[in-house]
């Protein structure tokens, strides 16, 4: 793998340090301080192009920021207690994965990654399966799925899963323990949940708390339809991305019931906390108070009363924990 640039170099080698002081800091401050935690769901790309060239058809133009390095979502958490990533390769590098495989490979120890697989394609390539094995090589150890919600029409009926690609991608992550994390909407679960029934054994994750209330209210069946996937023991959750849904403002206190009834179906041990970061990107409004980390970080730690600190630890730390890096 080729070497960092001197600005990402710099980013990887103070981290170690920065992160330490985070711990230290946040331990000193407030005695119940919840330290080492992992955010689960976030978006980073580098600046430098030549390095880390984007896929044919996308310019500059596309970036929703020249770059946004683990670096720079470290400098907003700081203080906070946040340590660890799970890096979501972006669009615009396609399939090739270079720059998270590089900063993984740079400190696996706080850097996990999600990575894309084409379980559909009309040109000749390697199966989806080893694809994913061999991604997890580098640290790449979940592998993003778009619901129909989520991407354009591909000619398929209601059982839009159903597919040799998808198959074996569900029949990969039983045998080696990796994850489908699933960016979908309410109404692609019905789906989910049949492959799901099939491939037991596959952990799988809804990221966003399955977009629920990111048009608007909370609509009680949407909120049942994902609890009743509790069902499924590898099923589990995102909690986050508070800033997408809707008009809502910080501290996002209208999600709190939401967030209550998934952790109650799902349990703390299957539910994960993320902010989807960057925060701030075309397209999303920007509100009065505007979206920070901090925001998104205090929902679950500062204003989640119905929670315990050992239930607030899982969700912020251990469930991300033992899916990305315990392994």
């Amino acid at each position: 793998m080729t070497a960092w640039t001197r600005r990402e170099f710099l980013a990887s080698t103070a981290g170690a340090a920065s992160v330490a002081s985070l711990a230290g800091a946040s331990a000193s401050a407030r005695p119940d301080e919840i330290v080492g935690i992992v955010d689960a769901h976030v978006h980073v790309w580098s600046g430098n192009i030549r390095k880390y060239p984007l896929a044919p058809g996308f310019t500059p133009k596309d970036l929703w920021l020249p770059g946004y390095t683990p670096d720079d979502i470290l400098k907003q958490a700081r203080g906070l207690g946040v340590a660890r990533l799970n890096l979501v390769q972006m669009t615009w590098y396609a399939l090739d994965h270079s720059y998270i495989l590089d900063v993984i490979a740079k400190d696996p120890k706080r850097f996990a990654g999600t990575g894309i697989v084409p379980a559909v394609t009309d040109v000749s390539g390697p199966s989806p399966d080893d694809t994913m094995v061999a991604l997890s090589k580098g640290g790449i150890v979940a592998f993003r799925v778009r619901g129909k919600m989520a991407r354009p029409p591909l000619g398929d009926g209601p059982q839009w899963l159903d597919h040799p690609g998808y198959q074996k991608m569900f029949k990969a992550g039983a045998k080696h323990n990796l994850t489908l994390s699933f960016l979908m909407g309410p109404e692609d679960l019905p789906e989910l949940d049949r492959m799901c029934s099939r491939f037991p054994e596959t952990p799988v994750i809804i990221d966003h708390l399955c977009g629920i209330g990111a048009r608007g209210p909370f609509p009680e069946e949407e909120i049942q339809a994902l609890c009743n996937m509790a069902k499924h023991p590898r099923l589990m959750v995102k909690i986050g991305a508070f800033y997408a849904r809707g008009a809502r403002k910080p501290p996002y206190l209208d999600c709190l019931p939401l967030i209550r009834r998934v952790v109650e179906a799902f349990s703390p041990d299957r539910c994960m906390w993320e902010t989807d970061c960057p925060l701030t990107r075309p397209g999303v409004a920007q509100s009065s108070p505007p979206h920070t980390y901090a925001a998104s970080l205090a929902i679950i730690r500062d204003h989640a009363d119905f929670l315990s600190k050992s239930d607030k630890e899982k969700i912020l730390v251990k469930t991300a924990e033992k899916l990305f890096f315990d392994r």
